[in-house]
């Protein structure tokens, strides 16, 4: 592999960047100069160092993805872009977006992070705000308010456009994907310029990671904001890998690299954070509630506000630590303000040999569109399903009731039909 093959390119750029540590919320505002030769990815001996590290660990592949990226930003120079993530972004989809966003300043594009639903776990409010990471909430009524015409494209991360409400606005507006980034097993096939989805990766930091090491961004300790960002990347690639317990060889590789820039007293803050008494009142239900067969600890949680969403994955987590249990399934039905109500569930498993995405879209299928309901990566998964027409009207409290125990035996039903295939799933409950 010629890793100094992109020198060899023209009409290319270099940018002259004064960074400002303090600033967190930086747009990529520095000049912009053409010069005639693109420069490598690695220019300095440090970084050619890297290189052939990346060479000997046999990432030449994750090398090539950098390159393509960089062409393919090349191309979309001054531009402005959308970073979409999931409806409830977690710290993997959160400092993926703003290393995202870092990046493309080099090229003058800027770009927006923006997700639909809320940050409700605590450990992401307090990331985003110890951070200052550039997230932001877009509403339905703040979508109405936005001018979708003055994007040129979007940017999906750590998701592939099935887990945001936002995609049916940006299909409308008929912004064009440029690039797919995540670590989950592939939803559907992807119309975009470029798509990097490693599932045999534990968590899209990991990617990010890949792409600094390859020189597409040169992290500066001496910079606020890079010593923040890489603080992010890190609580990402641990929480997505369960504090490194199931990292693989590329996942450790990327935290040593970034144990060279990040802050761990930020990031032990972050991890500090408390959880709030409404996510101590869900993990009490989730006990109350489960059932416990075959090592499975399923448990229905009733009904939750759109902004405790985030608590069923942590009784999910809490579940799982229970002696004799090595999968916990934890649901709910989530609603907002407009009473417009999903079924969302998270999945645990410690069990090495099930397959967390096999395992929800064989339970729960796939729409009319051929859409699955959820799906997973290792160790984790979850699910959403619309309630449609049934959605609110739940003034009645016998109303409400009785809808919450048909969707309650109905998802057990078809979760015990996996884990108890030779019973009748209606009579075990």
């Amino acid at each position: 592999m010629q890793l100094n093959s992109a020198a060899q390119q023209s009409e290319s750029f270099l940018l002259t960047t004064e960074p400002s540590p303090e600033d967190a919320t930086h747009r990529g505002k520095e000049p912009f100069e053409v010069s005639h030769t693109k420069p490598s990815l690695i220019s300095s001996h440090e970084e050619g160092k890297q290189d052939r590290y990346l060479g000997q660990r046999g990432n030449s592949s994750a090398f090539q993805k950098s390159e393509e990226l960089q062409k393919i930003l090349f191309a979309h120079r001054h531009e402005r872009h959308l970073v979409i993530l999931q409806d409830f972004p977690d710290p993997d989809a959160l400092s993926c977006a703003w290393t995202y966003q870092l990046i493309v300043q080099q090229y003058d594009i800027k770009c927006e992070i923006i997700y639909a639903g809320t940050l409700s776990h605590q450990e992401n409010i307090a990331l985003v705000k110890l951070t200052g990471l550039p997230a932001q909430r877009w509403t339905s009524q703040v979508l109405k308010s936005k001018d979708l015409s003055s994007y040129q494209g979007c940017i999906l991360i750590d998701n592939q456009g099935t887990t945001s409400q936002l995609m049916t606005a940006v299909q409308q507006a008929e912004i064009p994907v440029i690039a797919v980034i995540d670590h989950h097993t592939l939803q559907a096939e992807h119309k975009s310029e470029f798509v990097d989805i490693r599932p045999n990766v534990r968590a899209t930091s990991t990617i990010f990671t890949q792409y600094l090491q390859s020189g597409l961004l040169s992290l500066d300790s001496s910079i606020s904001q890079h010593v923040k960002c890489a603080t992010a990347l890190m609580h990402g690639l641990r929480s997505d890998t369960n504090r490194l317990m199931q990292a693989q060889e590329e996942d450790f590789m990327a935290a040593a690299y970034l144990s060279r820039f990040y802050d761990a007293q930020l990031l032990n803050a972050i991890l500090q954070a408390n959880r709030s008494k409404r996510v101590m009142d869900v993990i009490e239900r989730s006990l109350k509630n489960r059932i416990v067969q075959n090592n499975f600890s399923i448990a229905g949680v009733g009904y939750l506000r759109y902004e405790d969403r985030d608590a069923i994955p942590q009784a999910a987590d809490f579940l799982v630590t229970e002696e004799n249990v090595h999968t916990a399934v934890v649901y709910g039905i989530v609603h907002d303000e407009n009473e417009v109500e999903v079924v969302i569930g998270s999945l645990r498993t410690a069990k090495l040999t099930l397959d967390p995405d096999e395992f929800i879209k064989e339970a729960f299928g796939q729409d009319s569109t051929g859409r699955f309901f959820g799906g997973g990566r290792t160790g984790a998964g979850g699910f959403e399903i619309p309630m449609g027409f049934l959605s609110g009207s739940n003034e009645n409290s016998t109303y409400a009731k009785m809808k919450w125990e048909v969707y309650d035996s109905q998802i057990k039903q078809k979760l015990l039909k996996l884990v108890n295939p030779q019973d009748d799933p209606i009579k075990s409950v």
